[in-house]
């Protein structure tokens, strides 16, 4: 079965760990081969209202069932006091040099005792103590493999996480405790993991939805979860035959995450996975103005409108809390055209599981 190449260094000047042997090429990038893997777990409908004037009994309630990939999951089979204590099997940066800030992908082994979901996360708990003695709280990331991980043995998890440094009021350098103590693992290095959690951003069950997703920057480790399943792995029950659409948004060209990875996605399934970036220091509109994702889903507006429309269409976030609002003033005209209110029809979007939220 032939392989596919993928990168994880997004510009000439990222580095690679030498857990992996990197093959050099005409661009000094490193790039890891995998094998296209496989798994042994075993028409459109438009939104419409009804109304009649018959009088019925009201029929009995009945359990919602969930449109997302819920059955069988696993959420908190460890908590802090408690925690599954994995290794460090791979650390690179995958930020250019001239990146505003550095993001690392890392790779730690679980042994298939931390079963988790694509769009689930994991709590991460740093090495050493606070200024008050006590162990480092927990830190949430979203997992950024495929629920079979990587390396296809679902016997590891993935993160992408940016290394936090600033400068507070007083003028003094902070550096956040939970990323940088990840950002400098080295490989064999232990690493406390709890969870897995959460539910919110759990792909669909239906192969053939349309899957529109938001991110900026780390904001695309879930959707690197759900891309590698689609596109980079086979299995017996699921086959995704939907149009997968991301936005992802990053300030600049030194910080696109993942980008021959997804570009190799492009390239291997160009009728199911549409990519626009949105470059806000080096990209404009038609008008002048940066290039945000907003800015971005502004030129395909009233497509994506069409899209909302639809049963079969749901929408992932993941990054940036700002992000959302920007949308919501993309969407508000554009469904007054229609004479529905959109915060209103958000709400609808949300019951149905069909927006769906991860912002910070």
């Amino acid at each position: 079965m032939a392989a596919v190449t993928v990168s994880l260094s997004s510009s000439p000047g990222s580095k690679a760990a030498a857990a992996l042997s990197p093959s050099p090429c005409s661009h000094h990038q490193y790039f890891l081969s995998y094998p296209r893997r496989s798994s042994k777990a075993a028409g459109r409908a438009v939104r419409v209202q009804v109304s009649t004037t018959e009088t019925a009994a009201a029929p009995a309630k009945k359990e919602k069932v969930s449109k997302k990939q819920e059955e069988g999951i696993v959420t908190n089979k460890y908590k802090p006091k408690e925690p599954y204590v994995g290794r460090c099997l791979f650390n690179t940066r995958i930020t250019g040099d001239n990146a505003p800030g550095e993001t690392w992908h890392m790779v730690f082994s679980t042994e298939g005792e931390v079963p988790y979901r694509e769009g689930q996360s994991i709590g991460v708990i740093a090495d050493g103590v606070d200024k008050d003695g006590k162990p480092h709280k927990l830190r949430l990331y979203s997992i950024a493999s495929s629920a079979i991980g990587d390396f296809g043995d679902s016997k590891t998890v993935s993160l992408c996480v940016k290394r936090l440094v600033y400068t507070n009021d007083q003028g003094e350098i902070v550096k956040g405790v939970c990323s940088n103590f990840l950002c400098d693992l080295k490989p064999g290095s232990e690493v406390k993991m709890t969870g897995p959690v959460g539910k919110e951003m759990l792909m669909p069950k239906d192969p053939n939805a349309t899957i529109i997703m938001l991110a900026t920057g780390t904001g695309i480790a879930p959707f690197r979860s759900f891309l590698w399943k689609m596109f980079f792995e086979e299995h017996q029950d699921y086959k995704y035959t939907g149009l997968a659409w991301l936005f992802l948004g990053v300030p600049t060209s030194d910080t696109l995450l993942y980008k021959e990875e997804l570009e190799r996605m492009k390239e291997i399934s160009p009728d199911n996975f549409r990519l626009d970036f949105a470059v806000s220091r080096e990209q404009t509109n038609a008008a002048g103005e940066k290039m945000y994702i907003q800015t971005r889903m502004a030129e395909y507006k009233e497509e994506l409108w069409e899209l909302l429309k639809k049963d079969d269409t749901y929408v992932y976030m993941c990054g940036l809390k700002g992000m959302e609002k920007g949308i919501d003033e993309i969407m508000v005209d554009l469904a007054a055209k229609d004479g529905i209110d959109w915060f209103d029809y958000k709400k609808q979007l949300k019951k149905a599981e069909q927006w769906n939220v991860e912002v910070y």
